[in-house]
């Protein structure tokens, strides 16, 4: 991490010295990041006069004496509060009375490293990410006594370096950590309701909503032992509030060194190659000959599936009693559900996700009594055109619905408790995460009322206050603003 902060600053015109508490470890972090600008000249990104100009704008320092004169000292040591307090104590009798102490850290409050010093108007945070060249995003940490001019100067620093600066407040996980919770968590809730298994929870996310990873695979890459205790971390550190609960599943997989790709096995098994393990595809049905289908004129997909049907050679009926196989489409709620309160039998009902497009995957939900004739006809006829499908158990809101509903409710509290602004949010999300769009635009996108209705519908099936949706998303679906719309202020 500090190399890499190392280089940043050096490459965009600034003097930088470095110093570690073990002896030469400064002068090889030095020659690690001179190595990569050399690498650069030979792949023709950087000049051979740009290497040498910043090559000597980097010094390895024996001791913290050396720092003397720096502007800005950002420290990428061990997450430990004491040695944190004790370096920057140490710190400030070498500096001036201006500069700026920075923490890199991912966990610990700011304000606690920041009560240890003299001068805590001059501490704050400047969390960056790995690899810190290429993800282009850092976090700048106002603790509650940090001065207003030393936030300004670290956002302009760091956008002058060439990353996007994002303010936010001194809160567990900050903004990217705190925002990325739900995709984690109700991933993981899933899958203790027994509604999908990793890899379907996975290829859904991923293929009908454009993540680059699904919460399994990410947890396998990040290592299980890691992500739980950051978890468990975020969920104390913010009271036990419902919406980061950790999962009772992930203890005993953590006990059982199934951390993921570097213990070879996770939530997936790793080759030697450190390739994840496919597990063999599920064979489609053959559709029954003479196949009729009753598509719930309601449903907000309706045409799109009465065209699928017709495609595929089904025969549409206007009446659910004359018809092999009965298609719902619900927001929020679940199959069983929706059958009762439509008057429909259950037996021959399977509801299909209408959130992501049908071109891309479709994800077939049953009810508690659906019966395999109902399911395969239902699997068969869905598979028309090659495009994946996904079965899956009951659930209120399907997969797709679920997360996008928990992750754009967690970023519309952010927003609500001024955690960041939306400007920020939004880009931290998109940058720090990689999510292919900010939450909040995502869910105008998708239909902030949608979103608020599965919320609600969940809520009111589990009695669970992890769904209890944000006064944010709640004022801005009443009054017809965009979830981007920043609030109004006295």
């Amino acid at each position: 991490m500090g190399r890499g902060i190392v280089q940043l600053f050096a490459q965009a015109g600034h003097t930088v010295r470095c110093h570690d508490a073990q002896p030469g470890a400064a002068a090889k972090a030095v020659d690690y990041v001179d190595g990569m600008f050399a690498r650069a000249v030979e792949k023709g990104r950087m000049t051979a006069e740009a290497h040498a100009q910043t090559r000597e704008r980097m010094t390895a320092c024996a001791s913290l004496a050396d720092l003397a004169g720096c502007e800005l000292v950002i420290e990428a040591i061990v997450e430990d509060l004491e040695v944190k307090r004790a370096l920057f104590r140490a710190l400030e009798d070498v500096l001036g009375s201006d500069a700026i102490l920075a923490s890199n850290t991912s966990s610990l409050v700011v304000a606690e490293i920041a009560a240890a010093c003299q001068r805590p108007q001059n501490v704050a945070g400047l969390h960056f990410f790995n690899p810190v060249p290429l993800m282009k995003v850092a976090e700048v940490i106002a603790a509650v006594r940090t001065a207003p001019a030393v936030v300004a100067r670290l956002r302009e620093l760091t956008e002058g370096a060439g990353h996007r600066a994002v303010v936010t407040a001194d809160q567990p996980g900050f903004l990217i950590n705190h925002a990325g919770r739900g995709l984690y968590t109700e991933g993981l809730r899933i899958l203790e309701e027994q509604v999908a298994t990793p890899a379907d929870v996975d290829d859904v996310l991923r293929d009908a909503l454009g993540f680059r990873m699904g919460p399994f695979e990410l947890l396998d890459l990040t290592g299980l032992d890691v992500s739980s205790r950051v978890m468990a971390s975020i969920y104390e550190q913010f009271q036990q509030e419902p919406r980061f609960r950790p999962s009772s599943l992930v203890p005993p997989r953590v006990a059982a060194g199934l951390f993921g790709r570097k213990s070879g096995q996770g939530w997936y098994r790793y080759g030697e190659d450190g390739q994840k393990t496919a597990a063999p595809a599920k064979p489609v049905p053959e559709m029954p000959a003479g196949l009729t289908v009753w598509v719930d004129p309601a449903a907000s997909g309706a045409a799109g599936l009465r065209a699928l049907c017709t495609e595929a050679g089904a025969r549409l009926v206007d009446r659910a009693q004359d018809a092999a196989l009965l298609l719902v489409q619900p927001w929020g709620h679940d199959a069983t559900r929706t059958a009762l309160a439509l008057g429909v039998d259950a037996a021959r009902c399977v509801a299909v996700d209408p959130l992501p497009p049908l071109a891309l995957r479709r994800t077939l939900m049953l009810t508690a009594v659906t019966t395999p004739a109902a399911r395969d006809a239902a699997h068969a006829l869905l598979s028309h055109g090659g495009v994946p499908v996904t079965l899956i158990n009951d659930s209120p809101g399907f997969i797709a619905q679920r997360v996008m509903a928990t992750i754009v409710n967690i970023a519309a509290n952010i927003a609500q408790r001024g955690i960041a602004s939306v400007g920020d949010l939004e880009d931290a999300v998109r940058l720090g995460l990689g999510y292919p769009k900010g939450p909040l635009g995502w869910g105008d996108q998708l239909g902030a009322a949608r979103l608020l209705e599965v919320l609600q519908a969940q809520l009111a099936t589990t009695g669970d206050p992890r769904y209890r949706p944000s006064a944010w998303l709640v004022r801005r679906v009443a009054l017809g603003l965009p979830l981007t719309t920043a609030e109004a202020q006295r």
